[in-house]
């Protein structure tokens, strides 16, 4: 097992140097609506963070009241570089970013490694943005934690809920799906489409296309999990690049969801 996989996507998609990434992550989640919420999953995205670091971190700030009990996070994204089958697992004990190193849950790993839909390929993780985005997020909220970090290719919704299944947990387990919506359409079509995406997400309506959402497989299959355990999903942001940093004339989604629990809505 290689011990670490380092960082592919720093000084590109977010700062490389600590202090500057410390500091904006923190910049971003100061100006972040601060929601009373007792998040179970988050979807965010994980574009470059000048694009979408700020919607990213509407979901990140929902952790505040419940981020010391948190101690697992299962991130599910999208693959952008490398076509796989099902959902692959790294060959790694632990992922840095330049705020450094996170440790994988082995055990978690371990557990699911046997199911059909899951392989193991360092290959596959070694230059995906997708979860390598959201980690200074999660360093930036949450004390320490373990990571269990799933690439999703080719699957389908059922196959990721079965994983989501097999590692649920309570509280201490916090489910991540990485996840940019619409792509490259003109600003006023993109709102139109990404409004319906999020409304079919609202209402836990599956499947989401990959046209709508890149992350819509793991989404998918959280949708399933949702309706199991009986989550409500929450709209805490969205806006396009756009918006943001970018041209109006061929924009990228992005939106930002908490889902809470029947009784957790607030920890009082």
């Amino acid at each position: 097992m290689s011990a670490v996989r380092p960082p592919a996507v720093a000084g590109m998609f977010y700062p490389a140097e600590p202090k500057q990434l410390a500091h904006d992550v923190q910049a971003y989640l100061a100006e972040s609506h601060a929601y009373t919420l007792n998040p179970k999953a988050l979807i965010a995205p994980h574009a470059g963070y000048i694009y979408s670091g700020a919607i990213a971190a509407s979901a990140y700030a929902a952790l505040k009241n419940i981020a010391p009990h948190i101690r697992r996070v299962v991130l599910l994204g999208p693959t952008h570089r490398v076509a796989v089958r099902g959902l692959a697992l790294p060959e790694a004990e632990a992922f840095a970013t330049p705020l450094g190193r996170i440790k994988l849950d082995v055990e978690a790993m371990r557990s699911i490694a046997n199911f059909a839909q899951i392989v193991v390929s360092n290959d596959v993780h070694a230059q995906e943005h997708s979860l390598e985005v959201q980690l200074p997020f999660l360093q930036s909220v949450l004390g320490e934690f373990t990571l269990l970090p799933l690439a999703v290719g080719m699957a389908t919704a059922e196959e990721v809920a079965q994983v989501l299944e097999a590692v649920w947990g309570e509280e201490e387990t916090l489910f991540v799906i990485s996840s940019d919506l619409s792509h490259y359409l003109p600003y006023a079509t993109a709102r139109i489409v990404d409004n319906n995406t999020c409304n079919d997400i609202l209402h836990l309506k599956q499947p989401i296309a990959h046209e709508q959402a890149c992350g819509g497989t793991p989404i998918n299959g959280l949708i399933i999990a949702a309706r199991k355990h009986h989550l409500t999903p929450h709209l805490l942001d969205l806006r396009n690049s756009g918006d943001t940093a970018g041209s109006r004339d061929r924009v990228v989604g992005y939106a930002a969801f908490a889902f809470t629990g029947e009784n957790n809505h607030a920890r009082h």
